[in-house]
Formats: C-alpha cells, sequence, structure tokens
C-alpha cells in the first residue's frame, strides 16, 4: 500500500509541475524523412527565431533509439516528442500521459512496406514466417494487409526483428518476408528477389507523423506551442529548396535523390490547411478505432484495459473510446493559427 501511495503522489508531483506555466521547454525527435524539418529548424535558427518571439526557450534534442525518445517523453523529461500515431495511444496515453497532436505533419504514403522473396501476391504471404519489429506500426500495416485479403496473424508466423538487423535478416535464406520502413525498405527493395506486395499506401491516412505536447504543459504554456507551430510552417515553407532538402538529407544520412525518394512515399502536409483539413476529416476517428483495436488486441493499452475502448481519443469529429479516460487529444486549434496568420 505504501508503494502505491508514493507512487501515486509522484505520478501527482509530475502532472501538477507539468501544469505550471514556464519559460524554458524541451522537445526530442529522431530520425525519418518526415521528422528531419526539427533538425533544420533547430540548426538553422528558425526554432530559436519563433521561441524568442514568445520570450521562451525551446532546446531541441535528437535522441537515436525512436522507442526511448517517447519513453522520456512520457517520463516527463520532455514536454513534446515527434511520434506516428499508434505509438501515441499505446505508450504515453496508455501510461495516463495525457497527450494532444499539437502537428499533424504527414502520413506515410508507401514509405512501410510488405516484401516477399521472389514470390509477387500478397496472397502469397500465407504460411510464412514474417520478419518485423513486433508491435510496430510494422506489424499494424501487417495486420491491415492481412485483414484486406481475408487472412489473420493466425495464418502467418510473426518474428520479432531489431530494425538494426532487418536488412542483414532478409539477405539470408531462411527469410522470406520482411515487413519495414524507409530508408530500411528500400535498401531491401534493391535486392532481386525482392517484390513490395503490399505498402501504407494501401491504407492511407493511417500511419501518421505527428508532434506530440504534454497536454497540460500545452493548456498552461499556449506560447509553447504558438511557437513549435510558426516554426514548423515556415520549416515546410523553405523546403521549396533543394538547399534546404539536401541539408535534411546530409542530416538523416542519405543524399539528395535519397531523401526526395522518401518524401515521394511521404504525404507531408507542407501547409497548416491542410493539415486541419486531414484532422477534421470523419476518417481520422475510423483510423484511430482500427489502432485502438489492434493495440488492445496485442496487450498494447496495458494490462489493465478492459476493451479497444479503454483509453479516450479525442477528435474533432468526437470521441473514439472512453469520454471519461481521454488521454490522447488531436487538436487542430494551434494549426488553424497559423492558417488565420494569427500566430
Amino acid at each position: 500500500m505504501k508503494m502505491i501511495k508514493t507512487f501515486t503522489l509522484a505520478l501527482a508531483l509530475m502532472t501538477s509541475a507539468n501544469a505550471f506555466a514556464k519559460d524554458k521547454f524541451s522537445i526530442c525527435w529522431s530520425i525519418y524523412v518526415g521528422w528531419m524539418p526539427w533538425e533544420y529548424g533547430d540548426s538553422s535558427g528558425i526554432i530559436k527565431k519563433w521561441a524568442d518571439k514568445y520570450d521562451i526557450e525551446i532546446d531541441v534534442v535528437q535522441i537515436n533509439d525512436y522507442i526511448e525518445s517517447i519513453n522520456q517523453y512520457t517520463a516527463g523529461q520532455f514536454d513534446a516528442c515527434s511520434m506516428t500515431n499508434m505509438d501515441a495511444l499505446t505508450i504515453p496515453a496508455a501510461s495516463f500521459v495525457d497527450s494532444t497532436a499539437l502537428i499533424v505533419g504527414d502520413f506515410s504514403n508507401g514509405n512501410d512496406g510488405v516484401i516477399l522473396k521472389d514470390k509477387s501476391k500478397l496472397a502469397d504471404i500465407k504460411g510464412q514466417q514474417i520478419n518485423l519489429v513486433e508491435l510496430s506500426v510494422s506489424h499494424y500495416l501487417l495486420a491491415r494487409g492481412l485483414e484486406s485479403i481475408g487472412l489473420s496473424e493466425r495464418d502467418v508466423d510473426v518474428v520479432n526483428t531489431s530494425d538494426a538487423d532487418l536488412v542483414a535478416a532478409y539477405s539470408t535464406k531462411d527469410v522470406t518476408s520482411v515487413v519495414t520502413w524507409n530508408p530500411l525498405l528500400s535498401e531491401i527493395e534493391k535486392q532481386p528477389s525482392a517484390n513490395k506486395v503490399f505498402d501504407s499506401s494501401n491504407i492511407p491516412g493511417e500511419i501518421i507523423d505527428l508532434m506530440v505536447v504534454n497536454t497540460q504543459t500545452l493548456k498552461a504554456n499556449p506560447k509553447f506551442g504558438k511557437a513549435l507551430v510558426g516554426a514548423w510552417y515556415e520549416i515546410m515553407d523553405k523546403m521549396k529548396d533543394d538547399a534546404v532538402l539536401e541539408h535534411m538529407a546530409k542530416a538523416s544520412g542519405t543524399d539528395l535523390a535519397g531523401y526526395k525518394a522518401q518524401l515521394a512515399s511521404t504525404k507531408m502536409f507542407f501547409s497548416a490547411k491542410e493539415a486541419v483539413e486531414f484532422t477534421q476529416d470523419k476518417k481520422l476517428a475510423q483510423t484511430m478505432k482500427y489502432v485502438a483495436e489492434f493495440s488492445f488486441d496485442h496487450g498494447l493499452l496495458g494490462d489493465g484495459a478492459p476493451d479497444a475502448g479503454f483509453i479516450g481519443v479525442e477528435t474533432p469529429s468526437g470521441v473514439i473510446g472512453n469520454p471519461a479516460n481521454v488521454q490522447l487529444r488531436f487538436d487542430p486549434s494551434f494549426m488553424q493559427m497559423a492558417v488565420d496568420g494569427k500566430l
């Protein structure tokens, strides 16, 4: 009982700390085509410019391990973090860290894919071992792909494989199928035996890349949200310039052609208007329902979750799940300020 009280007190203290008005903030991001703008915004001084406008400081930190970055955000070490919609639900929201999708930056439109060796149809996947990062968006993509042809995970054997090992694993005789994301996907596709049979363009708008902010921090410090959104759309405007893209390419470990290829399979919302329209579309609620069901089926909503609706997800078209337990919010109001020129 004492341990429970101690944990509850610690959580309450962390929560109340996040609710305070303050003038220093930190955000974290990891390397991915849709998140490289944060690196450019930091190195170019754009984020500092917008922080100065609101008389605040914003520290931008790159973290090499994507999941670790989300874990650190969830633990309260950062005020905001880049992550996908699924990971926002299954890590901070499932840990009762109320979080807001402040910026809807893009969705994967071919950046995640299913590859079969020497087979050309998704139906050929039945009975195969599938190497992927278990419980990741790759796993979600596989589940949606199987569903599209009347199969389920019972019809395949999922083998958990680190993303760092997937390219090498594919080159071995025993591995006949992988599911992964770019740039790994592009590397594997270069193999003469590789055939991409399903990708995220088949489920457009379902794997969404976000900048997620602690909700209480945002409520207590709207200037933080305004600075991040203002900086983001200035960066989006500068991405028309190849010199800017080349900077992002180099920072992500590729060249301009490689980065442009990744952008081609990413639906970037370069304008705030596009992002707001996407967020307000009723399809977002349906997407989060799919994500919640997958997450519950795989035990990602926590041991105490009785069903897929345990965690409430607030969207402009309504709440998915339990309205008394909303822990993830899609709030387009700050992006709308960019549309209206009010930042």
